[in-house]
């Protein structure tokens, strides 16, 4: 993969030629992105709930099933049969949103509740792609 080395803020006027330089990496996408092949799937986010970590409605969720989940992680899990994207608060027993108008749920013990995986990687696409036609 080809990386430009340009530092570009939502101010500016003009580039420099990306012909200039540019550095080779010996990596690929996928091995940025993607710990542990075998227990990671891909999801969409849908909403608004998590916009204050960044998630927004319709990115790219890439979660993974391998890692440990610690306290305050990015989950996304089945609770009673619907699957929500929060953050998981431990020593609560809460599911959090990332958006204050959204209160948080509580984990019951007569809840259906189970971990899918940890959101390690969010992907934000500006262009829709016929590869990501989820219907």
């Amino acid at each position: 993969m080809n990386v430009i080395p340009i530092s570009a803020s939502a101010g500016i006027i003009g580039f420099e030629s990306p012909a200039a330089e540019y550095s080779q990496l010996a990596f690929d996408l996928d091995e940025l992105l993607i710990e542990h092949p075998s227990s990671t799937f891909i999801g969409r986010a849908c909403g608004d709930s998590m916009q204050g970590v960044g998630i927004f409605d319709g990115d790219l969720l890439i979660v993974d099933r391998h890692v440990t989940v610690s306290n305050h992680d990015v989950i996304v899990a089945n609770l009673n049969g619907e699957f929500v994207c929060k953050l998981l608060d431990t020593q609560r027993r809460l599911l959090v949103s990332a958006n204050e108008s959204i209160q948080p749920v509580q984990i019951n013990d007569f809840d259906t509740f189970s971990i899918e995986g940890v959101v390690i990687r969010s992907i934000r696409c500006h262009r829709p792609s016929h590869l990501l036609s989820f219907n």
